[in-house]
């Protein structure tokens, strides 16, 4: 009996729980818009970057002592979070009273204010390692190295003297511009956060399982079945979560083993749930936090982001489908109308959409409008509270709301321990001018290559992006190699969006694919080999980011450096649809029969043509295409059975 009134009683868990509530409902203060005369916030900038800091600090300490009192953390690690939670708060205060200082008038930095700065900088380090792995951490450790020797490095890596306590103490924390609690903290908290809480309570509200069902059912009758419902519900779900993760696990549990029962290799089933759950971050409107990043750092309204990743987003999804189509073809697997294990929808499933399109439409609406990204987010919030009543599940338990926005804060606190090391790396690149030099080297080493340019910030992006959450690959890769980029011509919101699909293609690049081992881990395939048929299923996620940094009228948008052109436009769609097409029958080695080695060398040149920039090109890839095709079909024919001739009306 005493043992179940404890388990029934975990303070652990109940100040983590009140803790989460507080941060959210702290944060979303901050960026209330005002109602008449009544404001809740924002509060003094100084104040609500300590104060939200700390509370994020003590969010993940108590979910490490949980993890200790679980068994999953030892002893040791949860004593050094608890003195590393004591130490940060005591920095939180040292920054608030050093900034009033520094309002007040000049300050002079010395051992005491670099101590702390440095102090500050591991804290938020060690959080970072044990939530999102080593990477990310160590890029930080190097970033701190590099400005403390800098002076010291030979050749162009040398930078100027300064003074290592003022460098260290204004770079690290002590400044509202760059460091832990600098200008990449605050659009965090007031675009990416309030999205992030959305996502959280749009998962809690019961509509995920309706998605699912329905795309079972809309695609049951296809040979791909559950494989085209697995992007189709992964598509709509991710463009709510924005975590390709969070979306191999939220969907993946139901389709991939559908995937499989239909006749598809387990390894093939857990690559399709992690490509489509992937691209979950670049499907309009609500996408990943990168994409609301991106919107501040390029200058231009999340609109125009959401207008100019509409059709690479589409063609993405369309990529998946025709991998599928023709795996299916290959494989012999027939359409079949019945999915085993699949409830058929009911109608409470499609009043559940109604929990996702209208808050999703309501963003969209007040996007146009004029609002600003957190103003339609939180709007969108307002209306999902009374709205998520037409669930009977959540009018059956409320307090499912109340615990998504606890999970909100609990994900929202994680995730800024990322941002702290990132804004680490980014402080110590731009102390030490490395991106300037950079840029320098790359336009003297490529004598005007945009696509060597390309192919290295492809190259960084996915390396860095191993094993590292979208935002923080993004914004370290933008900040070293965008400068580079624009230099050759590459207008900001290109080079920015090219950035942003290759750091989401990590997720799937062997050898650290996190989505695909998080799908491998439920289909029971290999790791590895579930990344590499990720990468293949997924390829266009890297190919298209080239396409439009060449031909960047794809985007629609002016911000993309040209003006727009309906005819050259839907010539570009022409183009991407057929060379989409080519590139999935030769990576299947499959169209209407088995295709032979130099046909699939052929149809990847076909593609590349219709890829690449040029009127020349387009003629040449087109003319190929065109033969390609009809010499396929014309063999297919001439070597089909006469009974299945007679059956197609050519004899």
């Amino acid at each position: 009996m005493h043992s179940s009134s404890k388990s029934s009683f975990d303070p652990l868990f109940w100040m983590s729980s009140i803790l989460c509530l507080m941060v959210t409902l702290y944060g979303l203060a901050n960026i209330m818009p005002a109602i008449g005369d009544f404001r809740l916030g924002p509060f003094p900038m100084v104040f609500f970057r300590a104060t939200f800091f700390g509370l994020c600090i003590l969010v993940v300490t108590l979910g490490i002592l949980q993890n200790y009192r679980k068994g999953k953390a030892n002893g040791w690690l949860a004593l050094t979070s608890v003195v590393l939670a004591v130490a940060l708060v005591v920095c939180c205060v040292s920054f608030y009273n050093i900034s009033i200082m520094l309002d007040d008038g000049m300050f002079l930095f010395d051992n005491e204010q670099m101590w702390i700065a440095l102090i500050a900088a591991s804290g938020s380090l060690f959080y970072c390692w044990r939530i999102w792995g080593a990477p990310v951490a160590l890029l930080g450790i190097v970033g701190i190295l590099y400005m403390a020797t800098g002076h010291w490095w030979p050749g162009p890596l040398k930078t100027i003297n300064t003074g290592v306590a003022e460098t260290l103490a204004q770079n690290l924390l002590y400044s509202l511009d760059s460091g832990i609690l600098g200008s990449t903290f605050s659009i965090v908290i007031t675009t990416v956060f309030p999205f992030i809480i959305l996502g959280s309570v749009l998962e809690s509200v019961g509509a995920g399982n309706s998605m699912i069902r329905i795309a079972f059912s809309l695609m049951k009758g296809t040979a791909g079945g559950p494989a085209h419902a697995a992007v189709l519900s992964s598509g709509l779900f991710g463009t709510v979560s924005g975590s390709a993760v969070g979306n191999v696990v939220g969907t993946g549990v139901v389709t991939i083993p559908m995937i499989t029962k239909r006749g598809f290799s387990p390894n093939f089933a857990g690559a399709v749930e992690a490509a489509a759950s992937t691209g979950g971050q670049i499907m309009p409107p609500i996408m990943g936090a990168a994409a609301l990043v991106m919107a501040d750092f390029v200058g231009v309204s999340y609109l125009t982001v959401i207008i100019a990743v509409l059709v690479p987003a589409i063609a993405y999804y369309g990529s998946l489908f025709a991998m599928i189509i023709f795996e299916s073809r290959k494989l012999g697997i027939k359409a079949n109308d019945e999915i085993a294990g699949i409830e058929q929808p009911t109608r409470q499933d499609y009043l559940n959409l109604l929990l996702i399109f209208l808050p999703i439409g309501l963003i969209v609406a007040l996007l146009i409008y004029g609002l600003s990204p957190s103003g339609a987010s939180i709007s969108a919030l307002a209306l999902l509270f009374p709205l998520s009543l037409i669930n009977p599940a959540v009018r059956a338990k409320p307090i499912k709301l109340l615990q998504s926005l606890c999970d909100g804060g609990k994900t929202f606190s994680g995730l800024l321990m990322a941002i702290a090391a990132v804004s680490i790396v980014i402080s110590a690149l731009s102390a030490t001018g490395v991106p300037v030099k950079f840029g320098i080297l790359l336009t003297s080493f490529v004598t005007d290559s945009l696509l060597v340019s390309l192919l290295l910030a492809a190259f960084c992006c996915i390396v860095l992006g191993m094993g590292m959450p979208t935002l923080p690959a993004y914004v370290t890769v933008a900040t070293i190699a965008i400068p580079a980029m624009e230099q050759l011509g590459l207008a900001p919101l290109t080079a920015h969006m090219f950035v942003f699909f290759i750091a989401i293609g990590s997720a799937i690049t062997p050898p650290v694919a996190i989505a695909a081992f998080a799908a491998a881990s439920i289909s029971g395939g290999g790791p590895i080999g579930t990344s590499v048929q990720a990468s293949k299923v997924g390829i266009m996620i890297f190919i298209i980011p080239f396409t439009f940094a060449f031909n960047p009228l794809l985007l629609t948008v002016g911000a993309a450096g040209v003006e727009f052109d309906l005819l050259s436009w839907s010539w570009l769609l022409i183009k991407l649809a057929i060379g989409i097409a080519l590139t999935a029958t030769a990576l299947s080695g499959f169209h209407a029969h088995k295709l032979r080695h130099y046909e699939i060398a052929a149809r990847l040149a076909a593609a590349i043509m219709l890829f690449a920039p040029g009127a020349l090109w387009d003629q040449l890839g087109m003319g190929l295409a065109l033969v390609l095709w009809f010499w396929h079909l014309r063999n297919d024919l001439k070597f089909m059975p006469r009974t299945k001739r007679i059956e197609k009306g050519s004899v």
